[in-house]
């Protein structure tokens, strides 16, 4: 080989590495922006989830467990829905964490509500606004039933966190309290999901 042609084909190599290089640094750099923004973001939602927490009125223990029970009550049901309207994968499996969690945070409120003083007696009857939106769901199937559906459960698990962290807060009663506490941990986490895959259904 003469010396031309290696000094040619040395260029062509040290050419390419740094472009592979700087192909390499690039994406790095836009995967650092996207996992900065997104943590930005999460935190941005948790400030306004905190925020609302703190201007929700505390209600009373019977108010406490009404509201905990039909929030319960409606997102079981809505979870009983897509298990046969989704077409998503992310959304069945997402409902049917959502029919476990509940059944069990109703178990928690109604073991905490047996020891509450003053005596308080759970109504898990649905709201007229719930049924309407049961109603609505179950017309729905598809990729629309996926974005209603997890529209709705960002709404409902905003509220729902808001409720548990304010009578965790300011509640009256100590077994509810602490119920509430480690409820509101729960919820957290499944607004986070709701809100990652509101992301992905959106049309």
């Amino acid at each position: 080989m003469n010396r031309i042609t290696f000094m040619v084909l040395a260029t062509g190599l040290t050419l390419a590495a740094c472009n592979e290089a700087s192909e390499q640094r690039t994406e790095n750099a836009a995967e650092s922006v996207a996992a900065t923004a997104e943590a930005a973001g999460d935190r941005v939602e948790n400030a306004a989830d905190n925020a609302i927490a703190a201007i929700t009125p505390t209600p009373s223990a019977q108010e406490f467990v009404n509201k905990a029970a039909k929030s319960d009550a409606f997102e079981i049901a809505a979870a009983k829905l897509a298990a046969t309207n989704a077409t998503s994968a992310e959304v069945k499996a997402f409902a049917q964490q959502m029919i476990k969690a509940h059944t069990d945070s109703s178990a928690k409120i109604k073991a905490a509500a047996g020891k509450a003083k003053p005596a308080v007696t759970i109504d898990a009857a649905l709201t007229s606004d719930q049924k309407e939106d049961l109603a609505e769901l179950k017309a729905l199937t598809g990729a629309k039933f996926d974005e209603e559906y997890i529209d709705g459960q960002v709404d409902a698990h905003e509220d729902a966190l808001a409720l548990m962290r304010s009578y965790a807060s300011g509640g009256t009663d100590s077994a509810l309290k602490t119920a509430a506490g480690e409820i509101a941990s729960v919820v957290e986490g499944h607004l986070k999901t709701a809100r990652d895959l509101e992301k992905k259904t959106d049309r």
